[in-house]
């Protein structure tokens, strides 16, 4: 792993940091949240499919299959992930995040019979842990909604690892910036169906709403191009890997903006996982120089 590699990986920890306190910030529905997200994003990236354009006609129907497998789970891991956060606080919903590493080793193992090594696997045991101790430091302090909004997020993980799986085989044959496009846009009209048939409106929204929406398809979702564009150097599970700092930047985040209480737990996890991600980007840029 380069060092412009693991830059990229930095800046989209801190970019997709954001997007718990937008989702925080909005009383729109989860899946409206998502969808707009969605759409918003999808037209920010027309200047680069324009430039790209050419290359749609090299797209195979079953590559074509796969986009849209891959734009329909990134829409549920939004909708439920979004859930998660209108249940319970923002540290209690990133805790099962922390299962994204071991879903996706799981995934990369059955799908692409890929290995790890015993020091990958320390540090990624350490992270969890270190996610773990923020959990706990939120116990005692949310309502019985909290398993819920856990659930969601659990299944959220599982959504998210399937898509990233997806794209780290077919992003190889065609250009990032078409590849997010077409997902993008496939996970706005999965949502906007869901929403239509469950009788959410999608209008009405005032403008604060929309701001939020803007907010949410720019910053965060430039975290999901940085992936996209990335997997055609590194696999789901080092994305998957780096993405635990999540929950140690939104809970700084939440405690700055939205004034959510942090206990000694959460930054002792905190400074766990960050040691864990920091010395697992460290052996992966010695795998790579090998």
């Amino acid at each position: 792993m380069n060092k412009s590699t693991a830059f990229l990986l930095i800046i989209s920890i801190i970019a997709i940091s954001f997007a718990a306190i937008f989702v925080k910030w909005s009383e729109a529905p989860a899946t409206i949240l998502s969808m707009y997200r969605m759409y918003i994003a999808s037209l920010f990236l027309l200047p680069f499919v324009w430039l790209k354009r050419h290359d749609f006609k090299n797209i195979k129907k079953q590559e074509w299959v796969l986009f849209v497998f891959s734009g329909v789970f990134l829409g549920m891991h939004f909708a439920l992930w979004f859930g998660s956060l209108k249940l319970t606080t923002v540290a209690s919903s990133t805790i099962i995040l922390a299962l994204q590493p071991v879903v996706a080793l799981a995934g990369g193992f059955l799908i692409y019979k890929e290995r790890i090594s015993v020091p990958q696997l320390i540090t990624i045991s350490l992270s969890i842990v270190g996610v773990v101790i923020i959990g706990l430091g939120d116990l005692g302090r949310s309502s019985s909604s909290a398993l819920l909004g856990n659930l969601l997020s659990f299944l959220s993980v599982i959504a998210v690892v399937v898509y990233l799986l997806i794209g780290q085989r077919v992003v190889k044959r065609v250009s990032h910036w078409l590849y997010s496009f077409i997902v993008f846009f496939v996970a706005g009209i999965s949502l906007h169906v869901f929403n239509a048939v469950s009788g959410i409106p999608v209008r009405g929204y005032g403008a604060e709403e929309w701001q939020i929406f803007m907010l949410l398809a720019i910053l965060p979702t430039i975290a999901h191009v940085i992936y996209n564009h990335l997997l055609n150097f590194i696999n789901t599970s080092t994305i998957s890997m780096t993405i635990l700092g999540e929950p140690v930047g939104a809970t700084i985040l939440a405690f700055f903006i939205l004034g959510e209480e942090v206990v000694a737990l959460q930054i002792i996890g905190g400074i766990i996982v960050l040691l864990g991600v920091g010395l697992f980007l460290i052996q992966q840029q010695k795998a790579y120089q090998l």
